[in-house]
């Protein structure tokens, strides 16, 4: 068995500190936050006098950034269409040096092994990052270059097959609203002019409980009884806790308990607006609301999904306080467009099937991601 020597990573590649020099008209500025794995997903264009100040990094075409933060796989590899752009200095930059391919680089920095190492070396008072200080002492496997191509090409393939799942999954994320649209029209707007009922006068609206202060008293937690808070539901569905936080019966007699089936819906913090189906029962506090459906006039999931499609509609209307919050009154004057139960259950059963196949691909997804680090462990090792 081989196993490719370990360098220094700046053995391999410079660190890069071009800042931004003058320019005439805009360009395009990426931050860290507009980068999701490697594919950027969004861009700001700015002035060179307008530009924010950590927008001071330059790179070339075959440069490598990766952010500094730590618990973050973000990369970019600068390619010809990228390297006019600005870059935040959030990133850290690497120019390859002869005999190190660039993407056998960046391969290598998305790899486990590198992403703990340069979290342990991460330092901050508040938002840890690696500095340059600690990236000097990062190392990297160096195959002669001729093996550093070849096994590039077989990574290569193998992370085709994780961009097909990809475009698999955004293919099914935008089936659901075209099968709403097709049957419904625009449920922003009700563009097919179908009959309308207050949610308030379709479902039962009430809000959570839990008045002990300060919220995290320790007394009131660490029993058997599942507790959400706004940040457990997710903006695109779903709960995102699985249970981070329990109450004991103390906790239990203070709270409001919310049956299956509820919808529930924040209406203050990061998620305002953001809706889940419960699964099971969960006691929620006075910053979530719990919506219950009748079923003579409406499938949970039709409305919850025209609740989603009007966040931003319903996010309009939130008081301007210190913070943005909604309550009870907005949401029970929301006007629901109501179509035929019918129609709503060929919509229903779309809506759950779609759900099944996104499980299905989230686990294929997970498969993919295990075999592709299972490839780059070998690659590193010398056993690929």
């Amino acid at each position: 068995m081989t196993s490719w020597p370990l360098a220094p990573l700046l053995d391999a590649a410079d660190i890069v500190n071009t800042r931004v020099g003058a320019f005439a008209g805009v360009r395009q500025y990426v931050s860290t936050g507009d980068v999701d794995g490697t594919v950027i997903v969004g861009s700001e264009r700015i002035t060179f006098d307008g530009r924010p100040s950590r927008a001071d990094l330059s790179a070339a075409e075959g440069d490598v950034l990766f952010a500094r933060m730590q618990s973050t796989d973000k990369l970019v590899l600068v390619t010809n269409e990228t390297k006019e752009n600005l870059w935040s200095t959030g990133f850290a930059a690497l120019r390859p040096r002869p005999g190190t391919d660039p993407r056998w680089l960046s391969f290598w920095l998305r790899s486990k092994p590198f992403i703990e190492r340069k979290d342990a070396l991460c330092t901050g008072a508040t938002q840890k990052a690696i500095t340059n200080d600690g990236i000097r002492k990062l190392t990297i496997p160096l195959p002669p270059l001729a093996e550093q191509e070849r096994m590039v090409r077989i990574l290569d393939d193998a992370e085709a097959l994780d961009c097909l799942r990809t475009q698999a999954d955004s293919r099914l994320a935008q089936a659901v609203p075209a099968c709403f649209s097709k049957l419904f029209g625009d449920p922003t707007t009700n563009s097919m002019d179908l009959p309308t009922a207050k949610l308030g006068d379709i479902a039962k609206l009430e809000r959570g409980k839990f008045t002990p202060r300060p919220r995290n008293d320790p007394a009131y937690f660490g029993g058997s009884y599942p507790f959400i808070q706004t940040g457990d539901i997710s903006s695109s569905g779903g709960l995102l806790s699985r249970w981070q936080q329990t109450l004991n019966e103390r906790g239990k007699a203070v709270s409001k308990e919310f049956p299956v089936g509820t919808i529930v819906f924040a209406i203050v913090g990061a998620t305002i607006g953001a809706t889940s189906i419960l699964q099971i029962p969960v006691y929620c506090p006075d910053s979530i609301i719990g919506i219950q459906v009748e079923p003579k006039y409406a499938f949970t999931e039709y409305v919850e999904f025209v609740l989603r499609a009007r966040r931003p509609l319903l996010l309009a209307q939130a008081p301007d306080a210190a913070r943005a919050n909604l309550n009870l009154e907005i949401l029970r004057d929301l006007q629901i467009p109501l179509a035929p139960l019918t129609e709503q259950s060929r919509f229903v059963e779309f809506l759950l099937e779609s759900r099944e196949l996104v499980a299905a691909q989230s686990v294929s997804r997970q498969r993919l991601g295990d075999l592709f680090q299972s490839l780059l462990h070998r690659a590193f090792k010398g056993e690929l």
